[in-house]
């Protein structure tokens, strides 16, 4: 689930980053790994379409966009740190993560195609309730099994004029042996007009005991003509993540 599979520094690649991830997938929020600092703007790749940029919480943008070649509704996206890109994956219309790319070690995650029940946008919808359970696989032959569910409370918000509604989720990671990798909860948010999930506020914990909480709510929208379309240079949260990553390991 692409909304799941979003940009999360925890272990076993959790296929939110995002979303979600992944988000939030998958370290995308706090890992800055030496890439060339992008100054240029985003150009997606030949024969897809730039459709926003999204500046995020956590010291993220993310690029959205389409390309001709991919089915009716599938969607792309690419973020990036401030020391370039990280994470990109694909969707489709039902929101469903159908492949993530880790653009800081090349592991790649698929969806595996048969499912108990896989994510549906347009049953979140209609029910208020989205109940799933899949998995995926990844190119260094890792299995993972996710299960969880999405809800609307019926809360709505406007994020720089873009009206979003909320979501609360669930989510648990299995490894293929069966045991609990990472549980994950929040919120996050929705767009009806965009068909899609974007990052929000959520807790972690994975095996070892280890908890984290995260912010990738989306602080401003930037379409085709507007300023920060296409800049690639995050702009909330830097400080902040700047000053984690150089804390020293006994905190002082």
């Amino acid at each position: 689930m692409s909304h799941h599979a979003q940009t999360h520094p925890i272990p076993a690649r959790p296929p939110r980053l995002a979303a979600r991830l992944s988000p939030a997938m998958a370290a995308a929020a706090l890992v800055l790994a030496g890439l060339p600092v992008q100054a240029a703007n985003f150009t997606p790749p030949q024969g897809c379409t730039l459709e926003m940029t999204v500046q995020n919480r956590g010291c993220t943008v993310s690029q959205h966009y389409r390309c001709g070649s991919d089915a009716a509704g599938d969607q792309r996206v690419s973020i990036f740190t401030p020391d370039g890109p990280v994470y990109q994956s694909h969707i489709d219309k039902e929101t469903r993560w159908l492949e993530s790319t880790n653009l800081t070690n090349g592991i790649r995650d698929e969806l595996v195609p048969d499912a108990e029940d896989h994510a549906s946008f347009s049953t979140l919808l209609a029910t208020g309730r989205d109940d799933f359970d899949f998995w995926t696989r990844a190119n260094d032959g890792q299995r993972l099994h996710h299960v969880g569910f999405d809800v609307l409370p019926g809360e709505k918000v406007t994020i720089d004029g873009v009206p979003l509604e909320i979501t609360r989720f669930e989510l648990t990671t299995y490894s293929e042996a069966g045991d609990v990798l990472i549980q994950r909860k929040g919120q996050q948010f929705i767009s009806r007009a965009h068909g899609r999930f974007y990052g929000g506020i959520e807790e972690s914990t994975d095996w070892t005991g280890a908890a984290q909480q995260s912010n990738d709510s989306p602080v401003t929208f930037a379409f085709p003509g507007q300023p920060g379309f296409g800049v690639t240079r995050p702009e909330y949260d830097c400080d902040l993540q700047m000053v984690k990553l150089r804390r020293p390991a006994n905190g002082g």
